[in-house]
């Protein structure tokens, strides 16, 4: 009797991945930012506009959750006005985010991590790389709304928060001050899919 339970636990296993295998669609995303920083060194800051673009896989659960790991390059940063220089961050982006769909309308959320490329402030046509004083790990999360189907063109918006500070701490005058600056960005987007079946 335990072993005709445990293979018709087998199968049962079996068929769910079978069908989640079905389910899957693989698609590029690309798409236009508008990034700033939040938090309380963050008064002075003003939004530039950006850019994102990579791959994702949406597997679908069922008819009405799906989950969708990615992996986006994307340039974010600010302007800081009274210094008359901008600053951009370029990061490789891993959004984890899962799915509400109904009827290709989908509402999403989830936590990401971002890995720091390069670090610039650019002032005119000078660019001076400011990457030893950023941390190269950047914690947030993910939410947004859009229309995507499992194959073919789909468009979403979406926000992106930080929760861990961008700038690394420093010693000053034998005090360690570290400047509270998340990053901050909006992000609209185009996606193309193709069911993986």
């Amino acid at each position: 009797m335990k072993k005709v339970f445990l293979s018709a636990l087998l199968l049962t296993g079996l068929a769910g991945a079978a069908q989640a295998q079905s389910n899957v669609s693989l698609g590029l995303k690309a798409g236009g930012s508008l990034s700033s920083f939040s938090g309380e060194q963050a008064s002075n800051h003003k939004s530039i506009v950006g850019f994102h673009a990579g791959a994702f896989a949406n597997i679908g659960f069922t008819r009405l959750f799906a989950f969708q790991p990615e992996i986006m390059y994307s340039r974010k940063g600010a302007k800081f006005p009274p210094f008359n220089f901008t600053t951009h961050l370029d990061y490789i982006d891993v959004p984890l985010v899962f799915h509400i769909n109904v009827e290709g309308l989908f509402f999403e959320a989830g936590p990401q991590v971002g890995f720091l490329v390069s670090a610039k402030n650019k002032a005119g046509n000078a660019s001076t790389d400011v990457k030893p004083a950023y941390n190269t790990v950047d914690a947030g999360y993910v939410a947004g709304l859009g229309y995507q189907r499992k194959t073919g063109l789909g468009v979403g918006l979406r926000y992106n928060g930080g929760i861990t500070n961008v700038e690394k701490s420093f010693n000053t005058g034998g005090t360690t001050v570290q400047n509270n600056i998340r990053n901050n960005v909006f992000q609209l987007y185009l996606t193309y899919s193709l069911n993986a079946r």
